[in-house]
């Protein structure tokens, strides 16, 4: 299994702070938001990740991840050098994953929940098909929105419905088999242009062989998208370090619980940012262990 994290984008809806960089290196409280999405991709079990950014900002997620040793992982790295749309990760991605199955998980998208690894392995450990996860909304008609027939399974997604038929969205975390490619390349731009990951998904649903995880109640799910909901993330990140005093999504926490780095490498992290608390909080898992 292959990992793929889409970070490339304009990111106009939070202009002017992304003008000068990608909306995915901007702090989303204690930690850069691509620390989020490439933490979902590890708690499924995906050290081997391919992160695509925009030409000008490689260099900055280099800088910031390098090769992704210090986390236990394999970075890879491309460029998308125009928003040709989601469905376009499999055209940069596809030697990358070559005959392996794929998660694809957006850059700006954040996961929480206490049963999130156990959700994202059932979709691992499935042979063959595509799995989706849906999180209810208060506004549906915002996402690509999964209707159900009377027995709960999938029988149609709408792309920004005007009447949704339920509330359930399509996240930004997607797993498919081989097959995807296949779909990819037989899709056709939609009307703004770009290639739809909803698309592809619906030639899966109708090829029986789509699967919907929902995220039910103790899940959260948040696009750090715009200036409100990077507002909103930043808060419920800063609530459970406050009420828990944990840390989500540190991917030296994660890797390390995983054996993915050793004792002395989680040490050798926590001394590089002694000074932070970020820094401190690696520290307390070593000492702990």
């Amino acid at each position: 299994m292959k990992g793929i994290v889409l970070a490339g984008g304009a990111g106009t809806r939070l202009h002017p702070i992304t003008l000068a960089t990608s909306k995915q290196l901007l702090p989303v409280y204690d930690k850069p938001m691509i620390y989020y999405p490439l933490s979902t991709l590890m708690l499924a079990g995906i050290r081997d990740i391919l992160v695509i950014t925009t030409p000008p900002d490689q260099g900055r997620f280099r800088q910031l991840l390098d090769d992704g040793s210090q986390f236990g992982l394999r970075l890879s790295y491309a460029v998308q050098d125009q928003p040709r749309g989601l469905a376009d990760a499999f055209n940069v991605g596809r030697d990358f994953v070559g005959l392996d199955h794929v998660f694809l998980i957006l850059g700006d998208n954040i996961f929480f929940g206490q049963g999130l690894p156990e959700l994202l392995k059932r979709a691992t450990d499935r042979a063959a098909g595509a799995t989706i996860f849906a999180h209810q909304v208060r506004d549906p008609q915002r996402y690509g929105v999964i209707s159900f027939d009377a027995e709960g399974r999938a029988i149609d997604i709408e792309e920004k419905p005007k009447v949704p038929k339920s509330n359930w969205a399509v996240t930004g975390l997607y797993c498919y088999d081989n097959e995807v490619f296949r779909h990819a390349a037989a899709i056709k731009p939609s009307g703004r242009g770009e290639l739809e990951i909803t698309d592809v998904n619906m030639r899966y649903l109708t090829a029986g062989s789509l699967h919907v995880e929902r995220m039910g109640r103790g899940f959260a799910w948040l696009d750090a998208g715009t200036f409100e909901s990077l507002m909103e993330a930043a808060m419920f990140v800063h609530a459970i370090k406050q009420r828990q005093a944990t840390l989500i999504a540190c991917p030296e926490e994660i890797a390390f619980y995983r054996g993915y780095i050793s004792h002395e490498a989680l040490l050798k992290q926590a001394d590089a940012l002694a000074h932070s608390e970020y820094g401190e909080y690696l520290r307390k898992i070593a000492d702990q262990n």
